[in-house]
């Protein structure tokens, strides 16, 4: 209970980011996915440069810390975002993707403490297995295309939930002199370093070669903005703020719960079914994420 405003922050992050596949999925009616990300970062930068400035939250970070923010900018959004998206392209389905996406908070809990020493317990572990298995009858429910599909695309999607994972620890890492929206926005700052240049040479020309539509892409743009403002500033600064608070095992555990919201709001907005083998997948994540919170010991501070 003492720490119930991590978990109210990390439920909100993970809501909106549980949105955030329905509002890409009409962006990319009218950008590339390497557009896409890059302009959705670059929107939310501007909108934390402003709101930080405005505010006098941004703060200035040493140079010592740099390597810091540039390793965790590399290696989320960049590398992630990329790892994921020509990943999924590669499998043959994207409920296959999402399975092995969401692999991600069983190996937290050993990259965790290999490299952090981060305390882990059976609870820890065992809550974690069950919400995963929970997760993944959510997303395999119903679904008869279940084929794999090309090595590299699995290849893709495990490097997207290491690099996911490698980004938690790095946050867990910052001295805590640093507040969230100043770490937020300079590692995504940072990301924008890695984005343009593989930007300009893969879509740029395309992009000038082409006469834009402003009407036509009036509704993927109102999803990038929705994405910058919700997922990329308010759910990364409240995942940020629950990592340092709670861990890494504990918060990455959260991801199991993404696609439980997603189902819930197609079913609640969107008209979609949710039958009974779904409903109790749910229960399975919930559980497990319940008994996975147990915290054995006071966890480390960097």
């Amino acid at each position: 209970m003492k720490q119930w405003k991590a978990y109210v922050a990390i439920i909100i992050a993970m809501i909106l980011w549980s949105t955030a596949g329905i509002a890409t999925k009409i962006a990319l009616k009218g950008f590339s996915p390497l557009t896409l990300v890059t302009l959705r970062f670059t929107i939310a930068i501007a909108l934390m440069l402003i709101v930080g400035l405005a505010s006098g939250k941004l703060q200035k970070i040493d140079r010592q810390h740099l390597p810091m923010f540039l390793l965790a900018g590399f290696v989320q959004p960049f590398l992630y975002y990329v790892c994921q998206t020509y990943g999924m392209r590669l499998m043959n389905s994207p409920t296959v993707a999402e399975v092995f996406l969401c692999t991600g908070p069983l190996i937290a809990p050993l990259f965790a403490y290999i490299l952090i020493r981060e305390k882990i317990s059976w609870q820890n572990i065992v809550g974690i297995i069950i919400s995963t298995i929970g997760v993944v009858m959510t997303l395999i429910a119903g679904n008869s295309n279940f084929s794999i599909g090309s090595a590299w695309g699995v290849a893709l999607c495990f490097a997207a939930v290491i690099s996911a994972v490698l980004y938690t620890i790095i946050l867990r890492k910052f001295p805590d002199r640093y507040n969230n929206l100043s770490i937020v926005f300079y590692i995504q700052l940072s990301s924008l370093l890695f984005f343009y240049p593989l930007w300009a040479i893969q879509d740029l020309p395309d992009l000038l070669s082409q006469s834009l539509n402003i009407s036509a892409l009036a509704q993927p743009l109102g999803a990038i903005v929705y994405l910058a403002v919700f997922a990329s500033v308010i759910g990364f600064i409240l995942f940020s703020y629950t990592i340092r608070k709670i861990g890494v095992t504990r918060a990455n555990a959260f991801n199991n719960i993404r696609p439980v919201f997603t189902a819930i709001i197609m079913f609640l907005f969107f008209g979609e079914q949710l039958p009974i083998i779904k409903w109790v997948a749910i229960v399975i994540v919930i559980a497990g994420l319940y008994i996975c919170q147990h915290q054995p010991q006071q966890q480390p501070k960097s």
